[in-house]
């Protein structure tokens, strides 16, 4: 008699973007066939949230989450966090996110624009970000959910905005690629991290060691797809099947079972989310 495949959750998907359009429903067959039994679409842009909900209804193992990017902030106006929240209290969502900071995608310099100005111009761009970040972790806090963070060239200030909500919101930090160091900075906050197909890349050491050090119960997986195949699909497009490509290495960097780490990841994802 053959074993129970190990069940995996992808906690952070973009299965709603384009990328998958042409073989959604195959891409979910492979992901089930590869145990990943539930998967979490990860809201990015206002508009398509509504969309989102109304999918994952129709899908077993499905979920969604809402939010604004931190990248996507200058596209929404300034009714965007009503609208947000509204929509929040009429669909049904497992966590706010993705959101936070994103200081690598910096809007560049025009071409006739003085060094004071483009100064100017950035520091607003981040204080754009930041207002966004304060009313999602405020409204995270007043529904009772979790928090999708992104952050990106961005810690001081991503952390310094997290601690003003220190016991009122729990945040996973996704795509971590930080220090054994940070996850202990996180972890004594109360957050979490999640780790992707990095781990599996030849010059992750840090992120390896991260998610050696990782305590039991801050951690998940994912995969962030269609980004961050982990090697040996490096460079293609990534898909939730990957997920237990990612497991498989983060149960070796830990001197674990497969089994041990599905029980162990699967029962942090039901408390984050709050899933039944």
């Amino acid at each position: 008699m053959s074993l129970p495949m190990p069940a995996w959750t992808d906690t952070h998907t973009h299965l709603d973007f384009s990328d998958f359009d042409a073989d959604r429903a195959q891409v979910l067959e492979r992901a089930r066939a590869a145990g990943v039994t539930r998967m979490m679409v990860i809201g990015t842009r206002l508009e398509r949230l509504a969309a989102a909900a109304a999918w994952v209804r129709q899908e077993p193992g499905l979920h969604a989450t809402a939010g604004i990017h931190p990248c996507n902030v200058a596209e929404h106006g300034e009714d965007a966090l009503a609208q947000l929240e509204a929509l929040c209290h009429r669909e049904r969502f497992a966590a706010i996110g993705e959101c936070g900071l994103d200081y690598h995608h910096l809007p560049p310099q025009e071409k006739d624009e003085s060094e004071a100005a483009y100064v100017a111009r950035l520091a607003s761009w981040k204080s754009r970000q930041a207002r966004f970040f304060r009313s999602q972790l405020d409204l995270a806090s007043r529904l009772g959910l979790g928090v999708v963070v992104h952050q990106r060239d961005s810690w001081e200030d991503t952390l310094a905005i997290l601690r003003e909500f220190t016991g009122r919101v729990r945040a996973v930090f996704h795509c971590f690629g930080g220090s054994p160091e940070q996850v202990e900075q996180l972890d004594a906050l109360g957050h979490l991290v999640s780790f992707t197909g990095i781990a599996t890349f030849k010059n992750a050491a840090q992120v390896q060691a991260s998610a050696a050090a990782a305590r039991p119960g801050r951690f998940m997986l994912e995969t962030d797809c269609p980004y961050l195949a982990p090697v040996p699909h490096r460079g293609k497009r990534c898909e939730p099947a990957h997920t237990a490509i990612v497991a498989a290495q983060i149960a070796a960097l830990r001197g674990m079972s497969l089994e041990a780490l599905s029980a162990e990841t699967e029962a942090t994802v039901a408390s984050f989310f709050r899933l039944d």
